[in-house]
């Protein structure tokens, strides 16, 4: 019983009168709570607000884009293996028709190994260009999440990075101050103590 008072009462030391306390750590001891406040309080928010955004930057790009049936101009080559990954999508020559009749040919990508005059889905801007798929709602979800987990990470980090800088200023102006009362002691005593 008597430890876990002393543990409580050595975390709050910084908060209780002592003759031991100093300026710098009450100043410390005031910056680490708005550190915690910060990470606790905007931390989520931020992450919120990110994720948010990515949601609605991904949704309005599915929404400007369109599929297109488009005709493989030339025959594509197999799938392309890459570090140790093989990839089943290669770019492509396609041909398509616009909504207002004309004919188009472009490069994109397509499957890996479709024979020239085989019909593929294509994607399309709100311009009439070539672009690539849209993401699923489910993958726009996983990328927002990341999003925000990234943006807590960063108010956290800066947080974090914001309190050691006020720690290492602090503790010099500690040793400052602990060095200028050794030489005022060392005075009456007539000698340097090392």
């Amino acid at each position: 019983m008597r430890t876990s008072r002393t543990v409580r009462r050595s975390r709050l030391w910084r908060w209780r009168r002592n003759p031991l306390r100093r300026l710098e750590d009450v100043l410390e001891a005031w910056i680490l709570l708005v550190v915690w406040l910060a990470v606790a309080v905007a931390g989520p928010v931020a992450g919120v607000l990110s994720g948010r955004a990515t949601v609605d930057s991904l949704a309005q790009r599915r929404a400007e884009r369109h599929e297109v049936t488009a005709t493989l101009v030339r025959d594509t080559s197999d799938p392309v293996v890459s570090g140790g990954t093989v990839s089943d999508q290669v770019m492509g020559t396609v041909r398509w028709t616009a909504r207002d009749g004309t004919s188009h040919t472009g490069r994109t990508q397509v499957a890996a190994g479709v024979k020239a005059g085989e019909k593929v889905v294509v994607w399309m801007d709100r311009q009439g260009r070539l672009a690539p798929e849209p993401q699923t709602p489910g993958e726009a979800a996983v990328e927002a999440a990341f999003m925000g987990a990234a943006s807590f990470a960063a108010v956290a980090t800066a947080a974090a990075a914001g309190f050691f800088g006020a720690h290492v200023v602090l503790e010099r102006r500690r040793q400052r101050a602990w060095e200028t009362e050794w030489q005022q002691i060392d005075s009456p005593w007539g000698r340097a103590t090392s």
